[in-house]
């Protein structure tokens, strides 16, 4: 199966988010396809020297803007019409669940609303930006997009894992009763360059705590999973499921299954670190094992990852090692 590039030169794309992690890596493939592209960030979590590299480039905006209240109506970028329109936006590390929980769910349900009126108002293809987060604490192995999911609706996560799902209902709503050319990504976990190195994530804890010669802080047993994806991977996965006609939902990630404890030796490893790895008490609701079953991206989008997980730490470590000094 092979997609055709859809969004490209002449193509303007609004990305919510835009100066986060993952949205900053799309607006940079999205920039170099010849797009252009306006991205909307209030900062909260997103960093603008994320995007500090595009800001001269005639091709690309950057709003300071809440989704939640709306898209700006002064700002001159938003008046046109958008072709694309892509919702990145939210906190989404365990940090923010506790620190931002009001914020999470505006965003994912009035911020999404917002978006979805804008997109069926231009004739925009709409891309909502879920998460394997919507299948919760999983009874099924691997996860498949039909599984229905194992999610606690009021528990610690509860204000990640359900502003998603709304988000996801939200957007098959419009596509079903207002014809929107709309598509859903659940992103699996995904590190590289430009992860904070304080949210609160497995491997941006744990490569700075090993850069730093701590104890890395492993939580339970160490024997829950996750399946890790570089970003280039993943952006890769979005782009091709946006230039598509598909609506998914989607799985994108990679199937690189590793428990806790394989994860802190293995980045100590490729660190080459001497701290030692630790236990610490498991937080609420945290997932026992995650991987997703692929056979929709492969077959619908042509989608296979590619980056070794040694290769893709490796390169996030060294932008860590840059950060850390």
């Amino acid at each position: 199966m092979k997609v055709a590039e859809r969004f490209g030169s002449g193509h303007r794309v609004l990305v919510t988010g835009g100066a986060g992690f993952v949205p900053s890596h799309l607006v940079d493939s999205l920039i170099a396809r010849g797009c252009t592209v306006v991205a909307l960030d209030n900062f909260v979590t997103g960093s603008k020297e994320n995007v500090a590299h595009l800001l001269d480039r005639p091709t690309f905006t950057l709003v300071e803007a809440d989704i939640s209240d709306g898209l700006p109506t002064h700002h001159p970028a938003l008046a046109e019409r958008f072709d694309a329109i892509l919702h990145m936006a939210s906190p989404a590390s365990p940090t923010d669940f506790a620190q931002l929980p009001v914020e999470i769910l505006r965003v994912g349900s009035v911020g999404t609303l917002h978006l979805l009126e804008r997109a069926a108002a231009d004739g925009a293809r709409f891309l909502m930006a879920s998460t394997s987060e919507a299948y919760g604490d999983p009874k099924e192995h691997p996860q498949r997009e039909t599984y229905w999911g194992n999610v606690n609706p009021i528990g610690v996560r509860s204000v990640y894992d359900e502003a998603k799902r709304f988000s996801e209902a939200a957007t098959m709503a419009y596509h079903r009763y207002r014809g929107l050319d709309a598509a859903i990504v659940r992103i699996f976990n995904t590190y590289g360059p430009r992860m904070r190195p304080d949210d609160g994530r497995a491997i941006p804890t744990f490569i700075s705590q090993a850069l730093r010669g701590e104890p890395i802080t492993v939580h339970g047993t160490g024997n829950q999973t996750r399946s890790i994806c570089f970003v280039e991977d993943l952006v890769r996965g979005i782009l091709l499921l946006l230039d598509s006609t598909e609506t998914g939902p989607v799985n994108c990630g990679t199937e690189h299954e590793l428990t806790m404890r394989q994860l802190a030796e293995l980045i100590v490893s490729l660190s080459d670190s001497t701290s030692k790895v630790t236990y610490v008490t498991r937080s609420s609701d945290d997932p026992e094992m995650r991987r997703p079953d692929l056979t929709l991206a492969r077959e619908l989008l042509g989608y296979e990852p590619s980056v070794a997980p040694e290769d893709g730490l490796r390169r996030t470590i060294e932008y860590f090692r840059t950060r850390l000094g």
